[in-house]
């Protein structure tokens, strides 16, 4: 009876895992909503390629400040393979804290960088503006855009965190994940940005960005509840 309801406990969970995976994965479905208003609003207002990289600095932005609150909100996390200057770490909530801040800081000074580069295609991006497009307006709707991302990973940062509560997440791999989140991502727009100067082959890179992000969603959940599991 104890083997026979073993089984029927590792089925449970696999078929909970599953649905996870599957038709009950709001977060995966608000990161699809929201990339899909971004390329509603490019649509509608014939974006370029620098506001939709506006956008999305600082969607990586919101997903670096959620890991950032996500670490900090753990009880209890596994350091397998996790080091710092060249020695293992212990769980504490010292480590948990210089893991946070260690990660802010080096993910800041990317996105710093990054800014520094978006800073020069701003000029460029206002003396195009003519008419009834004035730089408020399209700055409005680029916050529009925002606020969808913002709303999409509040959602996602929630569901992850009851899921932290409830395991013993690595956060050496936690405070790697944005990373291979972020980075497809941002390569597929910068190379859609090169190939097109705007118009509907810009909108299909935007569409193989959502992929991408989507994507790399899936990955990382799928990543942490084996980790979970093991």
């Amino acid at each position: 009876m104890k083997k026979q309801s073993k089984i029927t406990n590792k089925h449970s969970d696999a078929v909970s895992d599953s649905v996870k995976d599957g038709s009950s994965d709001y977060s995966g479905k608000s990161i699809l909503l929201s990339n899909g208003f971004a390329i509603l609003l490019a649509v509608i207002q014939g974006w370029p390629l620098f506001p939709l990289l506006v956008v999305y600095w600082s969607q990586s932005v919101i997903i670096g400040g959620f890991n950032v609150a996500r670490i900090l909100k753990l009880q209890r996390f596994a350091t397998d393979g996790y080091t710092m200057n060249g020695r293992p770490v212990a769980e504490t909530k010292e480590a948990k804290t210089k893991t946070a801040w260690f990660f802010a800081i080096h993910f800041g000074i990317f996105h710093f960088v990054y800014l520094i580069f978006l800073a020069g295609g701003a000029f460029d991006f206002i003396k195009t503006l003519e008419g009834e497009k004035s730089l408020t307006f399209e700055l409005l709707w680029i916050l529009f855009a925002v606020v969808g991302f913002l709303i999409s990973h509040a959602f996602s940062y929630r569901r992850n965190v009851e899921a932290d509560l409830e395991g013993r997440p690595n956060i050496g791999l936690m405070m790697m994940l944005p990373y291979l989140r972020i980075i497809p991502m941002h390569l597929t727009i910068i190379v859609g940005g090169a190939l097109s100067s705007g118009g509907w082959l810009m909108i299909i890179f935007m569409v193989l960005k959502t992929a991408a992000d989507y994507g790399m969603h899936i990955a990382e959940h799928r990543i942490m509840r084996k980790l979970k599991q093991s």
